[in-house]
């Protein structure tokens, strides 16, 4: 049977789409997927996405490490945010982090309650996501965290860049995957000037964390494709 390659543009959709054969693929790109991307790359054993702050601090005191942002920003007493530069190895490699953040971590429990397998997905890992992709024989779904329920440029774009890479391998696709696809020709030449029209650029700009956009925005740094086993996040077997 043919597969599909659907988009849903913000969480807030989700329902609309039958996803319990499907491989869901959780796009927030600046910063958590990207980050979840670097710090399995680098060794972390698991990173545990958790929904409430109040959640990542159950973990406290245990050998975890916490990681919670809201807003863009590391909360109050934590151990880090979603910054991709708090995952590198000398912080991560062989422990295991407990992560909430704005988005991200509340597309992927949206996700996991219903669908067939959940993953992670990120311009560090688009090469290594993609290859993986072909090789399953499941209907995919690209869901993009956006912010706070509406659509957002970056995860689009990103869901494009797949749907492009993807396009000889599945025979169906929603007008969703036009549209990303259509927006990431438009702006893959120099993603991050295109990223400059975008809401959450100008909310990060603000935050001065410049070097955190233009690492997100890196290709094909990582080869880890993050999946969901039980509550945690970790490496898909090769």
């Amino acid at each position: 049977m043919p597969k599909s390659i659907e988009v849903c543009l913000t969480p807030a959709l989700l329902d609309l789409y039958a996803i319990e054969e499907s491989i869901v693929v959780v796009i927030d790109v600046l910063r958590a997927t990207s980050s979840i991307v670097y710090g399995i790359d680098n060794g972390a054993s698991a990173i545990i996405p958790v929904a409430q702050i109040e959640d990542c601090l159950s973990y406290a005191g245990k050998g975890f490490l916490l990681a919670a942002e809201r807003n863009g920003e590391v909360v109050e007493g934590y151990d880090f945010g979603n910054s991709p530069f708090s995952y590198t190895p000398e912080k991560v490699a062989g422990k295991t982090v407990v992560l909430t953040t704005t988005n991200g971590t509340k597309a992927l429990h949206l996700a996991r309650t219903r669908a067939h397998q959940v993953v992670i997905g990120s311009f560090l890992n688009l090469e290594s996501l993609c290859n993986w992709l072909r090789d399953q024989h499941k209907n995919v779904l690209l869901l993009c965290a956006g912010w706070k329920d509406k659509f957002n440029l970056e995860d689009t774009l990103f869901a494009g860049a797949v749907v492009n890479e993807l396009r000889k391998d599945f025979a169906h696709f929603d007008d969703s995957c036009v549209a990303a696809e259509d927006l990431y020709l438009l702006a893959k030449d120099d993603l991050r000037n295109y990223l400059h029209k975008s809401s959450h650029s100008h909310r990060l700009a603000e935050l001065n964390i410049e070097e955190d956009v233009k690492f997100c925005l890196q290709l094909n740094i990582c080869t880890a494709i993050p999946v969901l086993s039980g509550d945690a996040l970790v490496a898909v077997k090769a």
